[in-house]
């Protein structure tokens, strides 16, 4: 009995190990430098926290697109060509800098 037990175990650990990879492999790892970020952030002229969506039109213009209301409370994301603004109701809460630049 206790050599099927220690066979079972043997084999479910190796048949472990053997699956590990896969799952790893399967993984994608996003790698963004956080002071790079900050530091470009810095250096843009961004929406800040607690504007209205009146004052961000006055200052950025007209948004490229629109997204939301999503949730509850509403959150809107507001796509400019360089950045994207979030808004929960009529108030700036999070401004990022795309990607793509």
């Amino acid at each position: 009995m206790k050599k099927r037990t220690l066979q079972a175990l043997c084999a479910a650990t190796v048949v472990g190990f053997m699956l590990t990879p896969l799952s790893a492999a399967v993984a994608e790892e996003l790698r963004m430098s956080l002071k790079d970020q900050a530091q470009r952030s810095a250096q843009e002229d961004l929406p800040r926290n607690g504007l209205s969506e009146s004052s961000v039109e006055n200052r950025w213009g007209q948004p490229q697109s629109v997204t939301g209301p999503v949730g509850d409370p509403p959150i809107y994301q507001w796509h400019y060509q360089n950045f994207t603004v979030y808004f929960e109701g009529n108030r700036v809460i999070h401004s990022v800098l795309s990607q793509d630049r």
